[in-house]
């Protein structure tokens, strides 16, 4: 029975028992996350705390503690630096590119697989398209060189049989982003559109066989059945999908670039890695972790901003 009285807080002691009581319950299942959280802790919390030489003249022989402390100094150098703005542009228009290739081609991908009847056929397919993402981004950027090759590449020996100049993709800065993106649609698309493909298992059949017997055709069943259950999913997906828009993939870019493609290759996690990694002069890693910093915190709030739009038009947010 509800009561207009407020509820008195449970005592210390009852609390702890239940929550003992609750950790030998599921201590099992406890067990089994401790290596996640383990994992969490070290990797991504507990790394955190080194953020604070963005606000210092780091000095590796120092120390965090014996640092001196410069406070914004470094973010200040951010805005005066002219060539930020040209890794901002590169970054923005190749995560722009991944963004309008790479999060499409999935949900196309997962509504064509669920049209095909033939379980095999569908098994071997999806089984195929997904192969790539489990090969390491060296071995798809060489087999990708090799196809693209001048000389031997099977591109250009097609675009010679037509009577065309061979090109040399992988020396050209305006068919960088091209090939970054063919090959990560390549190797990311299969293992993405599992999301979508699991999303689709969960709808009740019996809504297909309604409209099938109200005579409505498969195109219009995926249109206005698979699809419209996909909603959810994929506004999901478009936040997560924005929050990496500053990210890219940096060991697939540094395997692709040379000094001749820098003009569209060089994005701000190459310049951070120059900074922190540079083989000439002293390393930067205060200012490296400061235009890191500030990337993440302009990612974040395209994150809530794209959240607070998903809940206005779809009713789907992230948090």
């Amino acid at each position: 029975m509800i009561t207009s009285e407020r509820m008195t807080p449970l005592p210390q002691k009852t609390r702890v028992r239940r929550f003992l009581a609750y950790m030998n319950t599921n201590k099992l299942l406890l067990l089994m996350l401790l290596p996640g959280l383990i994992s969490l802790v070290l990797f991504k919390l507990a790394p955190l705390g080194g953020m604070i030489i963005a606000f210092q003249d780091f000095s590796a022989f120092r120390g965090v503690l014996g640092s001196p402390f410069v406070g914004l100094e470094h973010f200040q150098r951010i805005f005066e630096d002219p060539y930020i703005w040209t890794l901002v542009k590169n970054t923005i228009i190749l995560a722009f590119y991944s963004l309008l290739f790479t999060f499409p081609i999935p949900i196309l991908f997962a509504l064509l697989l669920n049209e095909v009847r033939v379980r095999w056929i569908k098994g071997s397919v999806q089984s195929l398209s997904f192969l790539p993402y489990f090969i390491s981004s060296a071995v798809m950027v060489s087999i990708l060189y090799t196809l693209l090759s001048p000389s031997t590449g099977l591109v250009n020996d097609i675009l010679a049989r037509f009577g065309l100049d061979t090109i040399y993709f992988v020396a050209e800065p305006g068919w960088f982003r091209s090939n970054y993106v063919l090959l990560q649609v390549w190797q990311t698309f299969g293992y993405s559109a599992i999301v979508y493909i699991a999303a689709m298992s969960a709808i009740d059949p019996s809504v297909y066989e309604s409209a099938s017997l109200d005579g409505a055709s498969r195109f219009q069943q995926m249109l206005h059945i698979t699809l419209p259950s996909l909603k959810p999913t994929i506004a999901i997906m478009l936040i997560i999908s924005v929050g990496n828009i500053f990210t890219v993939d940096l060991d697939r870019i540094l395997l692709m670039y040379n000094q001749s493609v820098y003009e569209t290759a060089d994005v701000i996690q190459t310049y951070v890695y120059r900074l922190a990694f540079a083989s000439t002069g002293f390393p930067e890693y205060s200012y490296g972790t400061a235009v890191n910093l500030l990337k993440s915190v302009v990612a974040y709030i395209l994150v809530v901003g794209t959240n607070k739009l998903s809940t206005k038009y779809s009713d789907t947010r992230l948090f």
